[in-house]
């Protein structure tokens, strides 16, 4: 059953299978990221980290990911409240997104409703072995970029 949300298929797009797709889950404090090979992956794996010091640096990270991991897409988390409406927080994110589109002209951009993937996350973690059913402030950002990653997936009906 398809939605009013679903992107047509990968390949339509412009993605093959093994293009590697990065999520970003951006925080003011920590950027989180997830990582996920079109067709290859089982699922979105966390990739990690980065402490923001200013959009500069980060940028710069960003572009050593880039590279080194042959990234074809971004996917951009945009948060909103529960009823979909807007906070100052997506306004920001949003000039974050078009700074990366500048940036990066080669890539593909996407942006996913990133609404509750934090929580969602720190959910997760208290029902897992692997974090000790705790929340770990450390993988938390990282864990949250994946669900971003496995909810845009979501959207390619019948391509996982």
């Amino acid at each position: 059953m398809s939605s009013k949300n679903d992107l047509p298929a990968p390949e339509s797009l412009g993605l093959q299978s093994g293009d590697t797709l990065l999520a970003i889950d951006y925080g003011q404090k920590r950027v989180g990221l997830a990582t996920y090979a079109l067709m290859s992956d089982p699922y979105p794996l966390p990739y990690g980290r980065i402490v923001v010091k200013d959009n500069k640096s980060l940028i710069e990270e960003l572009r050593k990911i880039i590279t080194a991991e042959n990234i074809r897409a971004l996917v951009l988390g945009l948060p909103h409240l529960t009823d979909g409406k807007a906070t100052p927080m997506t306004t920001r994110i949003g000039q974050f997104g078009r700074q990366l589109v500048k940036t990066f002209p080669g890539l593909l951009f996407f942006e996913q409703d990133e609404t509750l993937s934090s929580f969602e996350a720190e959910d997760r973690m208290k029902k897992s072995a692997r974090y000790n059913f705790k929340v770990n402030r450390d993988e938390l950002d990282a864990l949250a970029a994946s669900i971003i990653l496995e909810d845009f997936l979501k959207r390619f009906p019948n391509s996982r």
